[in-house]
């Protein structure tokens, strides 16, 4: 299997002889390096069995799997394929299956053993959410009473690895160095008063005055999206298209393929991470994400607007 020349395959080797040696590891590796597509692939070759990937959100375990097959020449649903709410693409030949947390949740509650699964492999860890979490928890628990033969390989884009390494029982930290290329942050701060939406849009239009290439903008969700769509509706020489979880996967599809003209991608934190959005030169970060909180006095979920952290927007 002829893989790219991606900083991860200097520490193949490394990597599949702590798994070999400890049953667990942790790979650290800054976006772009290849650990979502090219680890998976490269372990594969190793072992009898199946390597489950799971992956944080939906889009994501779809492009990985989508990026995986392509590498190989073949369909998705052959060598790699995926499983997420509502959509499967696996067959009896698949070795390397991508999934969401919550369904591999799910998948252990029903079959802590996981029969026939060789490896796991947790992508980006450094994403702390619920079902992560608890998958991370569930699956300690089958390696300690049903299959001290599982391994475990945590994955993350940062270098806060300590923590993890200590809960999968002092795990071996690989670290995988990323090819380094000039980039310029400029802070441009709201005018006073203005709106998200609004600062959002100006700030894309600078963009493309001023640099080559399509732009990446985040903004918290799909409202936001729409809003500075409408805000961008006279770029007439310009391709203004939306990424969110609730698109229906064509046009997802439709988000991350190159296109004919100049494109400003509109993302929610879909975009943060697994997924490379081609042909980017800008990215416009509006600092804000929409997450799950719970309004303890009413005892009902919600969605809040927060400031990202600092990690986030490293990875964006």
């Amino acid at each position: 299997m002829n893989l790219p020349d991606l900083p991860v395959r200097a520490v193949l080797g490394e990597l599949e002889a702590a798994l070999s040696a400890h049953g667990t590891a942790v790979l650290v590796a800054p976006p772009g390096t290849g650990k979502t597509t090219l680890v998976p692939l490269a372990l594969a070759q190793h072992i009898q069995g199946r390597i489950v990937v799971a992956e944080p959100r939906r889009l994501a375990a779809r492009a990985a799997a989508a990026r995986m097959s392509a590498l190989l020449g073949e369909p998705v649903g052959e060598t790699v394929g995926y499983s997420v709410r509502g959509d499967r693409k696996v067959s009896a030949r698949t070795r390397v299956e991508v999934v969401t947390s919550g369904l591999l949740v799910r998948r252990v509650q029903g079959d802590p053993e996981l029969d026939g699964v060789h490896t796991v492999v947790l992508d980006e860890c450094h994403e702390r959410h619920l079902d992560a979490d608890l998958l991370l928890a569930l699956l300690l628990d089958v390696r300690a009473g049903l299959r001290e033969d599982l391994r475990l390989l945590a994955t993350s884009a940062t270098v806060a690895a300590d923590k993890l390494a200590s809960l999968l029982d002092s795990a071996p930290v690989i670290t995988a160095h990323a090819r380094t290329f000039p980039v310029e942050l400029r802070y441009q701060p709201p005018a006073r008063d203005e709106r998200i939406e609004a600062a959002v849009a100006r700030t894309v239009r600078r963009a493309l005055s001023e640099a080559d290439g399509d732009v990446l903008a985040f903004v918290p969700g799909a409202g936001e999206i729409g809003r500075v769509s409408r805000l961008l509706d006279d770029l007439s020489e310009v391709d203004v298209l939306p990424l969110h979880g609730r698109l229906p996967a064509a046009r997802q599809d439709a988000a991350l393929r190159p296109g004919s003209r100049r494109r400003v991608v509109l993302a929610t934190a879909v975009a943060e991470s697994s997924l490379t959005v081609p042909g980017v030169r800008v990215v416009v970060d509006s600092g804000q994400a929409r997450v799950p909180r719970v309004d303890h006095r009413r005892g009902l979920p919600g969605l809040a607007t927060v400031r990202v952290s600092a990690a986030v927007a490293e990875q964006r």
